[in-house]
């Protein structure tokens, strides 16, 4: 299927079965085996059939290898990057991620989100370090009066919870990532949630949901702060919400935003197994295995490629191409609004933008539908992309860009293209867009039910 608005598109999974084709026909190739170690010596383990390094069409194959393992990578996070197998693949991937290589973003986020230098070793396959993973349970937590926030780059959104049932919900408009002062960033957060509190009799609890790397309630790396200078982000940004729960005394707990989309999903529609996808100011991911437990990984899909075109537009944060927050974001709306001809309001701001994109929508305006036809079409071939390193049997999309009829014309689109072209993936996966409250407030509240009451 053709992308009316993006026919230059080269989805990854197309150009995986092609190396898996290629390599049954060479006699089955060589072995790829990578672990990805993390703090608290958690690993995760991947392999793959590659071609050999004297093969024709290898260095076809390792740019596709170099783009598999960043989305590995990024899905995982990595302080230390193990590989072994076909040694020629093994040098071209360890300098994508050496000093000065082509990931060197990637190199200096991640050694600030783990707090050491990335470190890449090519070792013998019995030499890998064993896979050990961690699964923890996650939120569920609705006992006593809680509040619950979503930190977003173009607004903040806010719940107040009793006993599970939320007693109210706003949306806030800001803009954090232009700021270089956390008073900013703190002042908004604090009148948030004395505004919050002022609903309910107490306060017992805090849970809160933001973009980017949260270890231990601490900020390690986040977009909304990227103004901030590194000096001030240490001593200020870093422990923030530590203070604001000493501040408040009560549980408060902060994680990315892209697990409080997976946990939503999974209170709303009672699922487990569930890969969560939120398209706002940038795409955030989270993920529940089968039995509801998160696993410790970053699942930082915005950065990780989803077009192996090099023409693809470029993620502004990383200067990658093909990267997911290009393709499901406001961003990725406005793009494509000006490929079909739409005017936009230069003074406008993204989300001013893509209200207006889906309100010709809703209006029948047949270039706009295709707008988000396209993002539904990019989204069709992602899903079994993303299976390749998720198991999951739900999909849940939400945020600001499947707001009303256009969300709708996103998913039916996706769905219509895996039962056209991916069958056995259509098969075992359902699709849910929730509705739309859910959609747009449905982070703060399921955030609410993070901290466990003593």
């Amino acid at each position: 299927m053709i992308a009316p608005l993006h026919p230059g598109f080269r989805p990854p999974i197309l150009e995986y079965r092609a190396q898996q084709r290629a390599v049954a026909a060479a006699g089955g190739g060589e072995l790829l085996a990578v672990a990805l170690e993390r703090q608290g010596g958690l690993v995760a383990r991947a392999e793959a059939r590659v071609l050999p390094g004297e093969h024709p069409g290898f260095a076809a194959g390792a740019a596709f290898w170099e783009r598999w393992l960043r989305f590995f990578v990024w899905s995982r996070g990595a302080a230390r990057i193990f590989l072994a197998g076909e040694p020629r693949l093994c040098d071209h991937l360890r300098a994508a991620y050496a000093l000065g290589g082509a990931r060197s973003f990637d190199r200096d986020l991640l050694a600030r989100a783990f707090g050491q230098p990335l470190a890449v070793e090519i070792v013998e396959l019995e030499e890998m370090p064993a896979a050990k993973e961690s699964r923890s349970p996650l939120g569920g937590h609705f006992d006593g009066c809680r509040i619950g926030f979503d930190l977003g780059a173009s607004d903040y959104k806010l719940a107040a919870v009793i006993e599970g049932r939320a007693v109210f919900s706003e949306e806030l408009p800001w803009d954090p990532k232009s700021e270089p002062d956390p008073g900013y960033h703190l002042g908004h957060i604090e009148a948030a949630l004395k505004k919050a509190a002022s609903r309910l009799p107490r306060v017992d609890a805090i849970g809160g949901s933001a973009a980017g790397i949260y270890i231990d309630n601490r900020v390690k790396v986040a977009s909304l702060f990227r103004a901030v200078p590194a000096e001030v982000f240490a001593s200020t940004v870093e422990p923030m919400f530590v203070r604001l729960g000493e501040r408040w005394g009560v549980p408060l707990t902060v994680i990315n935003d892209g697990d409080v989309t997976a946990l939503a999903g999974s209170l709303s529609l009672d699922v487990h197994g569930i890969l969560g996808i939120a398209m706002g100011s940038s795409q955030a991911a989270g993920y529940l295995d089968a039995e509801g437990h998160v696993m410790g990984w970053l699942n930082e899909l915005g950065f990780a490629p989803v077009d192996l075109s090099p023409k693809a537009p470029v993620e502004e944060w990383s200067g990658a191409l093909g990267a997911g927050t290009s393709y499901f974001s406001q961003r990725a709306v406005d793009r494509l609004a000006r490929a079909a001809g739409i005017e936009r309001d230069p003074a406008a701001g993204l989300p001013e933008r893509l209200e207006a994109v889906q309100a010709r929508v809703d209006q029948g305006d047949p270039a706009a539908e295709q707008v988000f036809e396209t993002v539904g079409v990019h989204l069709g071939y992602t899903i079994p992309w993303y299976r390749l390193f998720y198991d999951f049997a739900h999909l849940l999309i939400l945020g600001r860009v499947t707001s009303g009829r256009a969300g709708e014309i996103v998913a039916s689109t996706a769905r219509r293209l895996l039962e056209e072209e991916f069958p056995d993936v259509a098969s075992r996966l359902t699709l849910h867009l929730p509705d739309e409250k859910s959609r747009r407030v449905g982070q703060a509240v399921a955030a609410a039910s993070l901290p466990e009451l003593g």
